[in-house]
């Protein structure tokens, strides 16, 4: 686990302009000083490549071509970045193809900022 959340890099993935910049706002009232944003999967992979954030936030249903998962698929096989998806579907189907990408973990949509600390704790343990 990284020490501060100052040293922390985090990418939050997530298409809903008002979800984003409040996840951002949280992380940022957090400590957490870098945070990058992408929109769509392909803006994902490409944020990932370039930041090598300790964690990323992805929305599962994202415009465009590619979705989260998919995305996290790419991202997890291509850097072994820990993903915790972010959501408001519990589809069985859905998470079914989420669980296939082993995401370090979910958070529900409406997400509290206590939701978030939790989050990031386990998906960043020392293992």
């Amino acid at each position: 686990m990284t020490g501060t959340g100052e040293e922390t890099r985090i990418l939050v993935v997530e298409d809903d302009g008002i979800i984003a910049l409040d996840m951002v706002a949280r992380l940022e009232d957090l400590g957490y000083r870098s945070v990058a944003v992408a929109t769509t999967g392909e803006d994902a992979i490409r944020e990932a490549e370039r930041v090598r954030p300790h964690l990323i936030f992805m929305d599962i249903t994202l415009k465009g071509s590619m979705d989260g998962i998919e995305a996290a698929r790419i991202i997890r096989d291509r850097l072994g970045l820990p993903v915790v998806y972010v959501t408001a579907y519990s589809d069985q189907s859905v998470r079914s193809r989420a669980e296939a990408t082993s995401p370090a973990g979910y958070v529900l949509k409406p997400f509290t900022t206590g939701d978030l600390i939790c989050a990031i704790r386990h998906a960043l343990q020392p293992t």
